[in-house]
């Protein structure tokens, strides 16, 4: 852990479309599978994998034409994309290039079978799909086959009282159903027992500050196994980790 410079892994080219170049990359995860990162290459409307073994100087496409933004894998290597042109987010087979909605699909909106520009999304062992519903600034499930999700944060319209979200975007959800959330416009990262109609803020306030206990805009979440919370500060333009146990 002592080495502080990063290494290329993927692009690096400058901006642009080619195979070894990638746009406004805006999420990636691991698939040890086959030794690679898959990416949602934003600015290039496409998701790309780049093996990271040594010697790869290009990646190749897997879905084109998609307007991307959240990535998220199951245990059975199902790939779940969310589109926000389409407001969907559909799940697909490596190698698949249409793929199947699991969420959204009837068009722009905020009725319960709708989104309005889901952007980030995280799959649980069931199968289940949470989304970060932006423009309706609601967090929601969409158990596996449903026609239609149910709001799990948020959806009491925009605003930062603890039964409000505004523009969320980074997810997490622990095996008790806890959904953890980035709460970008409010500064905040918010936890949501399953269940409850109320958030707790877990860090953060209504204020761009850069103090450790501060955030401004966070957007992406990931937590590892000794209950550590990473947060993406955007605007802070800096990663930090709480404890959240």
């Amino acid at each position: 852990m002592g080495d502080m410079n990063g290494q290329v892994v993927a692009g690096g080219n400058g901006q642009g479309n080619r195979l070894d170049q990638l746009h406004g990359p805006t999420d990636v995860l691991i698939d040890k599978e086959t030794d690679s990162l898959i990416i949602c290459d934003r600015g290039n409307g496409r998701v790309v994998r780049w093996s990271y073994r040594s010697g790869t100087t290009q990646g190749e496409i897997l879905i084109g034409n998609i307007a991307c933004v959240g990535l998220a894998m199951d245990d059975q290597r199902y790939l779940y994309i969310s589109d926000t042109d389409k407001h969907e987010v559909r799940r697909y087979q490596i190698g698949d290039k249409n793929g199947t909605i699991v969420a959204g699909g009837n068009g722009k909106g905020a009725g319960l079978n709708q989104l309005d520009v889901p952007i980030y999304i995280f799959v649980d062992q069931q199968q289940s799909v949470y989304v970060s519903d932006w423009n309706n600034h609601r967090v929601m499930k969409w158990n596996k086959g449903a026609k239609e999700g149910i709001v799990v944060a948020g959806g009491q319209g925009k605003g930062n009282t603890l039964i409000q979200l505004s523009y969320p975007s980074g997810l997490f959800v622990d095996t008790l159903g806890t959904i953890y959330v980035g709460d970008s416009v409010n500064n905040r990262v918010m936890c949501w027992p399953k269940g409850t109609k109320q958030g707790a803020i877990i860090v953060g306030k209504n204020s761009e500050e850069a103090e450790a206990n501060q955030l401004n805009y966070p957007i992406g979440l990931s937590c590892d196994r000794h209950g550590n919370l990473y947060v993406i500060d955007y605007n802070n333009h800096r990663v930090q980790r709480f404890s959240v146990e």
